[in-house]
C-alpha cells in the first residue's frame, strides 16, 4: 500500500507548532511521507538542521521531515495539504496549489478569518476542503524556530458542506495519533465566527486607538465600538444561515477579560508599526465584502475600515 503525502505550506506559528507534532509522530511510525514548504532563510534552515519547536510538550525539540521543498511547484501527488500561510498570500498559494493537487487532495487550511474557506473555493471548486479555526499561542523566535507557550493547540474541524460524505477517517486518526488537540464536528462555522467576532471586534478597534484588550473592555468608547462591530458581524452570520449563540456580544467579552489587561493584538502591532502587509483586509475587508453580497449594513466598520487605511 503507497504511503500518503502529507505536505504542510508555511512554517510560522501555526504551521511550525502543528506540523512539528505531525512530523514527529511520523518519524517514529513512519506512515506517511511528511514535507514542509517553506521559503528564503526559513528554507535552508529547515532542510539543513529540521524544524524546531520550543514547547514544554516536547521533550525532543527537532523534527526532520521526508522533505523540505522551496516551491509548491515541487509537491508531488498530496494527499492532504495543511494550509498555514498569511492570510494576504491564501489566493496567490491556491493559485499554485491548483497545478500540483490531485482531485483527491483534502485542503485543511489551520488559518484565521470567517472567509476563508469561500476563498479557497473560488479558486479550487472541486476538492473537499475542511472548514477550521486554531487556537495556539505560538509564534516564530527565529527561522526554523517555533516557540509555543500556554496551553496546548487546538483545532477545530468541520466537514466540508460540498462534500460531506467524504471520508477523513484516515485525517482524523494521524491528528489522534499526533497527539493534537481537536475537536471533529458536523458543522463548524458557527465556532469560526465565533473566533472571527472575537478576533475581529478586538483587532480592529485596538489598532484604532492603539490600546489593549484590556481597555476596550473598560474604555466606554472602545467598547461600544467594539460592539458595533459585532453586531454587524452577527447580522451577517445570521444571513449567511450560520446559528451562533444568542448572548454572543456578552460571551465575547467575557472571554476577553481572561486575557492579561494589556494583551495587544496582531492587527494593533501591525497597523502602528505601518506594516504594509496587515490582517486588516481579512477582518474589515472581509465584513464589508459580506455586506455587500448579502445586502447588510456595515457602515461601522466601513468607517474604522477607512480610519485604519489612513494609519497605514
Amino acid at each position: 500500500m503507497n504511503k500518503k503525502q502529507i505536505t504542510i505550506v508555511g512554517l510560522g506559528g501555526v504551521g511550525g507548532y502543528f506540523g512539528f507534532k505531525i512530523n514527529q509522530f511520523n518519524e517514529k511510525a513512519n506512515e506517511f511521507f511528511i514535507s514542509f514548504v517553506a521559503r528564503n532563510e526559513t528554507y535552508s534552515v529547515v532542510k539543513e538542521n529540521g524544524l524546531t519547536l520550543l514547547s514544554s510538550e516536547h521533550t525532543e525539540s527537532v523534527t526532520k521531515p521526508n522533505f523540505v521543498y522551496q516551491n509548491i511547484s515541487e509537491i508531488n501527488q498530496p494527499d492532504l495539504i495543511l494550509i498555514c500561510v498569511k492570510e494576504y498570500d491564501l489566493e496567490n498559494v491556491c493559485k499554485q496549489l491548483q497545478h500540483i493537487i490531485t482531485e483527491n487532495t483534502i485542503l485543511l487550511p489551520l488559518m484565521n478569518g470567517a472567509d476563508i474557506y469561500d476563498r479557497i473555493r473560488k479558486i479550487i471548486p472541486n476538492n473537499t476542503i475542511l472548514p477550521s479555526c486554531v487556537y495556539v499561542a505560538s509564534h516564530i523566535k527565529a527561522k526554523g524556530i517555533v516557540e509555543h507557550k500556554g496551553k496546548a493547540g487546538k483545532i477545530i474541524i468541520g466537514k466540508d458542506p460540498n462534500h460531506s460524505s467524504k471520508n477523513i477517517d484516515w485525517i482524523i486518526n494521524l491528528l489522534q495519533n499526533s497527539k493534537i488537540d481537536f475537536d471533529y464536528k458536523e458543522n463548524s462555522f458557527a465556532d469560526i465566527w465565533t473566533k472571527f467576532i472575537f478576533i475581529t471586534s478586538f483587532g480592529l478597534v485596538t489598532a484604532k486607538y492603539n490600546s489593549s484588550i484590556g481597555t476596550v473592555c473598560t474604555d466606554e468608547i472602545q467598547k461600544q465600538e467594539a460592539t458595533n462591530i459585532m453586531v454587524e458581524l452577527k447580522s451577517i452570520a445570521n444571513k449567511k444561515g450560520i446559528i451562533l449563540q444568542d448572548n454572543i456580544i456578552e460571551s465575547t467579552f467575557e472571554k476577553a477579560m481572561t486575557f492579561p489587561f494589556n494583551t495587544p493584538t496582531s492587527l494593533q502591532l501591525d497597523i502602528n508599526s505601518k506594516k504594509e502587509n496587515n490582517e486588516l483586509e481579512l477582518f474589515a475587508g472581509a465584513i464589508i465584502n459580506y455586506g455587500k453580497e448579502l445586502n447588510t449594513t456595515t457602515s461601522f466598520t466601513e468607517k474604522i475600515y477607512s480610519e485604519l487605511k489612513q494609519k497605514i
